[in-house]
């Protein structure tokens, strides 16, 4: 199946993101959500990333107004009767997911493959929500969208062979490398990387270590783009929690939560979207 238009609902951290990736990639894409101004920050997102390769040099400002251009924004379902592939980032929450599920399965035609950024939820129990539970697939991608190549294509019980294929193929149209995987807590990269950020994790609370100092350490050693509280912070405090907290549940206290980032989402401070995480975020 060719993908000739797009949908991404939900615009915030990653939404913005990928919404430029599949824009990049000359398909156009809808984006919404449930508020103007959620839009209008996707929006200003996508343009940011693509005015810092104009600044760098290396795009034309009319090729980035162009390439914006193929973004619609919009807080209601119109226009999603010519999607072929729509991807769900709203937060990690089942009920939230289902909602937009069956939404979806109302507004978009028959042959509409409903994916989720999901990072850790059940793909089957979102198809449950939908007439279509064939065409529901997992379609990770890893923060930072934008730049990062690896897109984890999961494959619930009732995914069909054709679907995946289709979601792998996607994958590749907007330049992504992708893994398929089968239905498992974490699924392989949030398995693979919050074991690592969980020994972290559990170091800076046994020892007091310095945050800003750890996170230096991590990054200038080459073994990840920055340090683990850094990321958490720009993923999101709260879905970095029910992550930690979900795998820590399915395999046991090798799994560690950080004690400060469950006192921090109880404040309210989620990150770099709220302004306050481990770090000042300015706006």
């Amino acid at each position: 199946m060719f993908v000739f238009e797009a949908a991404v609902v939900g615009a915030g951290t990653m939404g913005g993101e990928i919404a430029h990736t599949i824009a990049n990639a000359e398909i156009p894409v809808v984006l919404k959500d449930v508020d103007q101004k959620f839009v209008d920050l996707g929006l200003q997102k996508a343009r940011s990333l693509w005015q810092g390769r104009v600044d760098a040099g290396k795009l034309d400002g009319t090729e980035a107004d162009r390439k914006l251009a193929l973004i619609t924004g919009t807080t209601d379902y119109e226009g999603f009767g010519d999607v072929d592939f729509v991807i769900e980032a709203v937060p990690e929450r089942m009920d939230i997911k289902q909602a937009v599920f069956s939404e979806l399965d109302e507004v978009t035609p028959g042959h509409t493959i409903l994916a989720s950024n999901t990072s850790s939820l059940s793909i089957t129990e979102m198809g449950e929500a939908t007439s279509r539970p064939d065409k529901v697939v997992g379609f990770h991608f890893v923060f930072p969208a934008s730049v990062m190549r690896l897109i984890e294509v999961i494959e619930g019980d009732d995914t069909s062979p054709e679907t995946a294929l289709a979601a792998t193929n996607f994958a590749q149209a907007i330049k992504k490398m992708p893994i398929r995987c089968g239905e498992a807590p974490g699924f392989v990269v949030n398995r693979i990387l919050n074991s690592a950020a969980s020994e972290l994790w559990r170091f800076q609370e046994e020892t007091g270590a310095d945050i800003p100092e750890l996170d230096k350490i991590v990054a200038e050693s080459k073994a990840a783009p920055m340090g683990p509280f850094l990321l958490t912070d720009l993923l999101g405090l709260d879905t970095v929690l029910h992550v930690a907290e979900y795998l820590r549940e399915s395999y046991g206290d090798r799994f560690f939560v950080h004690r400060q980032i469950q006192e921090l989402v109880a404040a309210g401070n989620l990150g770099a979207k709220t302004g306050k995480g481990f770090y000042e975020h300015g706006n």
